[in-house]
């Protein structure tokens, strides 16, 4: 039986209008002009502090720890709740379990934020467990959590698929000897997943049933 570590962000859930929202409003709460942060795709799906840092630098500006601080007090509040499923996922996730597949959300999203989205978004009576960075600090690294889920739940590496759009997804996926899938409806594109490792491609959630499961 497979075990499918599914990413949230990108993945399952297009949040990137709540996410983006919640930068601009943490970089005008921090004296800059938001309308010059640009496109903010890129910072979707990273570690927070990995996008705000790159964010920041461009103001010239290396309040890090204040700003995620911010970031995460806005987003909790507003941008959490502004996100959409993809289309055909349910269907993905219907089919995955049917066929007796076991799945997990494993995301960069502060763990108790992942909770709430996958509550919101009606998603939970698919999901076995959902692991995210610790709240007080920790996980942040995307390999030091896919370690810990392999750990916790007593899965073998090579009865489990990683299935992200960033390049964090593959790159921590081959760090612990999983195989990585990529998919392209997220934030990454192709260019990136295969220049990260992904093994396979999946142009729509059905492609992803189809690979797990060959």
């Amino acid at each position: 039986m497979t075990t499918v570590l599914l990413d949230l962000d990108g993945t399952l859930s297009d949040s990137k209008p709540g996410i983006a929202a919640s930068f601009r409003y943490t970089v005008g709460q921090l004296g800059h002009d938001p309308d010059t942060a640009g496109d903010l795709t890129w910072a979707v799906g990273p570690p927070i502090a990995v996008s705000m840092a790159r964010l920041l630098e461009q103001y010239g500006d290396d309040r890090v720890d204040h700003a995620v601080g911010i970031y995460r007090a806005r987003y909790s509040d507003v941008g959490i709740y502004d996100c959409t499923v993809y289309p055909g996922i349910v269907g993905m996730l219907d089919a995955l379990r049917n066929a007796g597949s076991t799945m997990y959300v494993a995301t960069s999203k502060r763990r108790d934020f992942a909770d709430r989205v996958i509550d919101h978004l009606s998603l939970r009576s698919y999901i076995r467990g959902v692991y995210g960075a610790l709240p007080g600090g920790g996980l942040d690294e995307k390999q030091h959590l896919l370690a810990h889920i392999l750990a916790t739940e007593g899965v073998a590496a090579a009865d489990a698929v990683m299935i992200g759009d960033r390049l964090h997804d593959m790159h921590a996926a081959l760090h612990n000897d999983i195989r990585p899938i990529g998919v392209l409806w997220g934030y990454g594109g192709k260019d990136e997943l295969l220049a990260a490792g992904a093994d396979a491609l999946a142009a729509v959630p059905a492609d992803v049933v189809r690979l797990v499961l060959r």
